[in-house]
C-alpha cells in the first residue's frame, strides 16, 4: 500500500478489485468445510483439550484464509493463470479440512502438506502476479509466512505434546509478522476486503443450521424438539443481527477513513485477530447447538453446557476486540454480553439443556437490543434500520 491518500482511481487500478467474485465465493465454500470439520471434531470429542486442539488449528488457517483476501484484494481472478494458483490453493485447503478431525493423531503430515501448499500459492501468487509495490512486500513477508509452513509440516512429522508446542511457535510468528515486516507495499480495498470477511461470517453462522439439521436428521419430530430447532436458529440470527446489524458497515466505513500502512495494520488487527475469535466462538455456539439438540430434554454436560455458553461469550468478545480497533461505540457492552451470556452455562448443567437455549437466547438477543436501541439515540444508522425507518413512515402515513 501506498503511503500517500489513494485516490479512487488507483484503488480501482487493474490487478485489483472492488467486490468479491464468484470464484471467491467458490474457494469461501471450501474454506468453510474447514469450519464444518472443526465444529464436528469438537462435538464428537468435547473438551478443554480438544477446544485448545480447535483454536490452535483455526488459527492456522484463519492466518492464511485472511492472507489469500489480501491476495484476490490486489491480485483479481481475471485470467487462467490466476484462477489455477486458486484453484491449487483450494485444493490445499481442501486437504487441510480433511485432515482436521486427526490433525493431531494420524493425520499431522496431511495437515502439514496441505498447509505447504496453500503458502506457497499465495506466496508465488503474490510475488508473480501482484503489482511491484506488492510484489516487494510480499518479498519481506513471505519468508515469515513460509518458516511458519515449515513450522506446521515438521509439527505434522512429530507426536504428542511437540506437535502442539511447534503448531503454538508457527501461531505465534504469524502473529508478530505485521510488527516484524514493512507493510508498506500493500493497497488494500476496504470495499472488497470487508465483503469476503463478512462472507464468510454469515457462512460460519450458516453451520449453526446445518448442526442442527444433521442433529434433527433421523429423530421424530416432536413439539419440543420442534422448539428446539425454532431456538437454535433464533440463536444464530441473533449473532448474524449482532454483527451486521451495524458493525459490518461501519467496519468498512472506519477502514475507508485510514489511508497507507495504517490501513492495514487497522485491517489486520480487525478482520485477522479479533474475527478469528468472532468465528471461533461461531464454530463454538455450533458445537454447543448440536450437543443441545441431541439431548434437550436431559441436563447440558459441563462440555455442551460451555460449548454453547462459552461460544457466544468468545463471539461477543471478539466483537468487543473488532469494536475496539475499528473505533466503534459501545465496545465495553459486547464485552458485559459475553461475561452474562458465559453465566446461562449453569442453567443447562442444573437444569435441562434447552432451558439454557431459551435463557442464552432472551440473555444474548437483550444485549444486542439494548446496544442497538442506544445507538439510535446517538443518531447511529445502518442500511437495516433506515428500511424498517422507511417502513415505518410508510405505514403511519398511511393511517
Amino acid at each position: 500500500m501506498t503511503s500517500d491518500d489513494p485516490s479512487a482511481a488507483e484503488e480501482a487500478a487493474e490487478g485489483g478489485q472492488l467486490r468479491a467474485s464468484t470464484l471467491e465465493l467458490f474457494f469461501d465454500l471450501v474454506f468453510v468445510f474447514t469450519i464444518t470439520q472443526l465444529t464436528h471434531a469438537f462435538t464428537h470429542h468435547p473438551g478443554w483439550t480438544e477446544f485448545g486442539q480447535v483454536a490452535l488449528m483455526f488459527a492456522l488457517i484463519w492466518w492464511m484464509y485472511s492472507g489469500y483476501v489480501f491476495l484476490t484484494n490486489e491480485v483479481a481472478p481475471s485470467n487462467s493463470s490466476r484462477r489455477t494458483f486458486l484453484l491449487i490453493g483450494m485444493f490445499g485447503f481442501f486437504v487441510i479440512a480433511l485432515a482436521v478431525p486427526h490433525a493431531f493423531t494420524g493425520s499431522g503430515l496431511a495437515f502439514g502438506l496441505g498447509y505447504i501448499v496453500v503458502t506457497t500459492v499465495h506466496t508465488a501468487m503474490f510475488a508473480t502476479q501482484g503489482g511491484s509495490r506488492a510484489s516487494a512486500a510480499m518479498l519481506r513477508l513471505g519468508p515469515l509466512n513460509t518458516l511458519s509452513a515449515v513450522l506446521v509440516l515438521i509439527g505434522g512429522l512429530t507426536d504428542g505434546w511437540v506437535r502442539g508446542l511447534l503448531w503454538t511457535a508457527a501461531v505465534v510468528l504469524q502473529i508478530v509478522t505485521p510488527y516484524i515486516a514493512n507493510v508498506e507495499g500493500f493497497t488494500l480495498r476496504p470495499s472488497h476486503f470487508c465483503e469476503r470477511h463478512g462472507l464468510v461470517v454469515i457462512i460460519a453462522v450458516g453451520e449453526s443450521v446445518v448442526a442442527i439439521g444433521a442433529n434433527v436428521s433421523g429423530q421424530d419430530l416432536t413439539v419440543g424438539l420442534v422448539a428446539t430447532v425454532a431456538l437454535g436458529l433464533t440463536l444464530g440470527y441473533v449473532l448474524w443481527w449482532a454483527f451486521f446489524g451495524f458493525d459490518d458497515e461501519r467496519g468498512e466505513e472506519s477502514l475507508t477513513l485510514e489511508h497507507g500502512p495504517r490501513r492495514v495494520r487497522k485491517a489486520v488487527l480487525a478482520y485477522g485477530y479479533s474475527l478469528y475469535v468472532v468465528v471461533l466462538g461461531i464454530i463454538m455456539t455450533a458445537a454447543g447447538i448440536a450437543m443441545t439438540i441431541a439431548h434437550g430434554n436431559e441436563p447440558a454436560s459441563k462440555a455442551a453446557a460451555l460449548a454453547l455458553s462459552g461460544g457466544v461469550a468468545i463471539f461477543f468478545v471478539g466483537q468487543s476486540l473488532f469494536r475496539q480497533v475499528l473505533g466503534i461505540p459501545r465496545a465495553w457492552l459486547r464485552f458485559v454480553a459475553a461475561v452474562c451470556s458465559l453465566a446461562t452455562a449453569v442453567v443447562g448443567v442444573a437444569w435441562v439443556a434447552w432451558g439454557q437455549l431459551v435463557v442464552l437466547v432472551v440473555v444474548a438477543y437483550g444485549f444486542v437490543i439494548a446496544d442497538d436501541v442506544l445507538g439510535l439515540r446517538s443518531g447511529e444508522r445502518s442500511r437495516y434500520l433506515q428500511e424498517i425507518n422507511a417502513v415505518g413512515r410508510r405505514l403511519g402515513a398511511g393511517e
